[in-house]
């Protein structure tokens, strides 16, 4: 095997034994501080308190699943990989359109790397949509809870995976549906042993449950004992998330929503810009698709500058960039986002029209994700590494860098 591949620009060394790295949908420190104290996650406990080294990161704009999980298997930002959004607007196409097709990935991926060079590399997600973004040019084992009953060996290296979880497939609606993929990812490492696992879970819990209620601590509970579970059989496990999430309604209950499509239509008339909402997906029945980040494309005629500070003076608009000042600031492709960038505050949400948001599935008050306010992440790993210089910004992509890099070279100077 080799010493160490280069992939993207970053070095990353071999394993000494198996790697898996965790990506937690929807998980802050909160989280986990709160399961900790209550007893509830004994296995992090061990971590925070020093049995492991614990970082907080960031995670790359915007704080949505597809962009932060492709920065994560790939070590780079979504300026090199192109992953801007679950879901993007094609002009040239004129489409609004799903960015689950490999297609418009621009980045090869760790994984894939290390299965070229030999390697048994496995990738357990808990929705489709991700599977095959994940799984671009990778040889191995690859599937999803939300299909598990469909896999074959040809198409996903396995078979017979429910048969082996023990567990029939979850509703794509459950917190079932992660701990299928913790699940999973232990019975790999019992039997195939991969060198390097990469599990990723869905943010239905955090979507509905604050960080310390019993349906969060619960889920946390069920993660800790897969966890531990990884450790004894001596992985290195390296555990972060794509992104935060935080309340996004007022003391009413109803969701603190600014519809963007509305005001525009009515500043410009009706149809002229096009607002998107990068946080859409087959998914929205516990967000109904409201995020705190937004595209906003213009008239050719229309100065983006007037139309920006029209939008910055609406009460709950925290930012608004033009495609440039997006671009250089959140590190995105500037050729996949629109004429302007809008985040909204911790406690606010962006929509297009009113009357073209389903909230009828939301049975609690909403919770979402996308701006900077759900970028900070735990980077945690169940190891003792050095920490680095304090003026390092730790990102979520740094994941594989730690677990390759830094673990390997503490243990290898133990």
């Amino acid at each position: 095997m080799p010493n160490e591949l280069i992939v993207n620009g970053r070095n990353y060394q071999w394993m000494d034994g198996p790697l898996v790295v965790v990506c937690v949908d929807g998980c802050q420190f909160e989280y986990i501080t709160a399961a900790v104290a209550a007893g509830a996650a004994p296995f992090l406990g061990r971590l925070l308190a020093g049995a492991g080294t614990a970082f907080t990161a960031d995670c790359v704009m915007p704080s949505f699943t597809n962009p932060n999980n492709l920065s994560i298997v790939t070590g780079v930002p979504p300026s090199v990989h192109g992953i801007c959004g679950n879901y993007f607007f094609d002009p040239e196409r004129g489409e609004e359109i799903m960015m689950n097709d490999p297609r418009y990935l621009r980045a090869g991926t760790i994984l894939a790397a290390f299965a070229r060079a030999g390697a048994k590399v496995a990738v357990i997600t808990a929705k489709d949509k991700l599977r095959r973004l994940l799984g671009y040019q990778m040889q191995g084992i690859c599937f999803s809870s939300e299909k598990a009953d469909q896999v074959t060996l040809t198409d996903n290296g396995i078979e017979d995976v429910v048969e082996r979880v023990g567990m029939p497939v979850p509703s794509v609606y459950s917190a079932q549906l992660s701990e299928f993929v913790f699940l999973a990812g232990v019975k790999l490492m019992e039997k195939e042993r991969p060198d390097l696992m990469y599990l990723s879970t869905t943010d239905y819990v955090q979507h509905k449950a604050a960080p310390g209620t019993p349906a969060a601590n619960d889920f946390y509970a069920m993660m800790d004992r897969n966890l531990a579970r990884l450790d004894a059989l001596g992985a290195t496990i390296v555990l972060t998330a794509d992104h935060g999430m935080n309340a996004k309604h007022g003391a009413d209950g109803r969701p603190n929503v600014i519809y963007l499509q509305d005001h525009l239509d009515a500043w410009l008339g009706a149809a002229r810009a096009r607002v998107i909402l990068p946080i859409t997906d087959p998914y929205v029945v516990h967000h109904g698709a409201l995020g705190s980040f937004a595209l906003v494309y213009l008239p050719a005629a229309e100065p983006p500058d007037a139309v920006a500070a029209r939008i910055a003076a609406l009460p709950g608009i925290e930012s608004v960039l033009t495609r440039a000042q997006a671009a250089v600031r959140f590190e995105l492709p500037p050729d996949r986002i629109g004429d302007l960038v809008v985040v909204s505050r911790l406690d606010t949400v962006l929509g297009t029209s009113r009357d073209r948001h389903d909230l009828s599935g939301l049975d609690v008050p909403l919770r979402s994700h996308g701006g900077t306010s759900e970028q900070q992440v735990p980077l945690l790993i169940n190891r003792a590494v050095v920490k680095q210089s304090e003026n390092r910004r730790w990102r979520n992509f740094d994941a594989f860098d730690l677990g390759l890099n830094l673990a390997v070279r503490a243990a290898r100077a133990a």
